[in-house]
């Protein structure tokens, strides 16, 4: 049976990074093609290529952020816990995707396995220790603090990007901003690759460690980020574009000049999370809400204001509902543990 659900588990990490890319790479690009910085193809390529770049490069990460994760029991109670909240955060990311809002993978992942620990609890089997840490540092402080400064580093960096182009033609700076819009688009996807890739060989090293292979514990196997870069680039190559309308076309409508200020500060935080302080980042939370904040600095605001309301119920119901997925889940898969 450990066996059975150690391919499980593996095969839902698969498909949480692949759901990650799909979603994702809209994210990354959104603001370069609204800009027409790029055209939708081009973007998606160069998306994919930064983003298994990043992924194959987040094992520093992933074996920092492990160390910062709740304890995971052993055997097939552990492996239970984590097909459970892996399904769960698969769920919602499809119902979000479906309805076109950006959010949190990462957010949905940890709220799917809260709520299996606590339904774990209530069949009397061993839940997840150190969850409350977890949640304070990998939900609650980032939902709280990456939007506001994202948003307000974004609004505050568009006065001296602005200042700089005061004395030259629209049109030459247009054409010069697009094209430093590519490389920012691509220090985006790079910077989701970091931090997105960090979660799912997190995950695939967690379930190696609960069904006590070699792998699970000390240096991390070579396959274990390969198979992470190579579903998030499958993802990011098939591409839905639902949350990229969303972001740029519904949410702001921005000149070029903000929106490489949306995709710099973007770049530049999920950059410091991931190498500096080792701190998971949300790229949708960061990208979403230095596109507003870029969209706000304008002598004529363009922001979709009841659509920005939204988004943020869902952020917020985005753990709660996730760890009900993750109860219910482990609940009907309890009996075959």
């Amino acid at each position: 049976m450990t066996t059975v659900l150690l391919v499980a588990a593996l095969a839902l990490a698969a498909a949480f990074a692949f759901l990650n890319g799909f979603r994702d790479v809209s994210t990354a690009v959104a603001v370069a093609v609204r800009t027409r910085a790029l055209t939708p193809t081009v973007a998606v390529l160069l998306a994919c290529l930064f983003n298994v770049l990043g992924a194959l490069l987040s094992v520093t990460f992933a074996t920092a952020m492990r160390e910062k994760l709740f304890t995971l029991p052993t055997g097939e109670d552990g492996l239970g816990l984590l097909i459970a909240g892996l399904a769960g955060a698969c769920l919602w990311g499809v119902h979000q995707w479906w309805r076109g809002y950006p959010s949190s993978s990462t957010h949905a992942l940890i709220g799917s396995l809260a709520g299996a620990s606590l339904a774990s609890l209530l069949v009397g089997e061993s839940p997840l220790q150190g969850l409350d840490t977890t949640v304070l540092t990998l939900v609650v402080l980032p939902l709280l603090l990456s939007p506001v400064i994202a948003l307000a580093l974004s609004y505050v960096a568009v006065f001296p990007a602005m200042w700089a182009a005061r004395n030259a033609q629209p049109n030459y700076v247009n054409r010069r901003v697009r094209r430093m819009q590519s490389v920012a688009a691509a220090a985006v996807a790079f910077g989701h690759g970091l931090q997105d890739g960090a979660r799912t060989t997190t995950m695939v090293l967690l379930a190696l460690a609960a069904a006590s292979l070699a792998g699970g514990t000390g240096a991390v196997p070579l396959w274990v980020p390969i198979f992470t870069a190579a579903m998030l680039g499958a993802g990011t190559l098939a591409g839905g574009w639902r949350v990229s309308h969303t972001l740029g076309t519904r949410l702001a409508k921005i000149d070029p000049m903000r929106g490489l200020v949306a995709q710099l500060v973007s770049a530049v935080m999920l950059f410091i999370g991931a190498i500096a302080l080792h701190l998971p980042l949300s790229t949708t939370h960061t990208v979403t809400s230095a596109t507003v904040g870029a969209g706000l600095n304008q002598r004529f605001t363009v922001i979709n204001g009841p659509l920005v309301l939204r988004i943020l119920g869902a952020w917020v119901a985005t753990p709660i509902v996730s760890a009900l997925l993750g109860g219910i889940l482990y609940l009907a898969i309890s009996p075959i543990i």
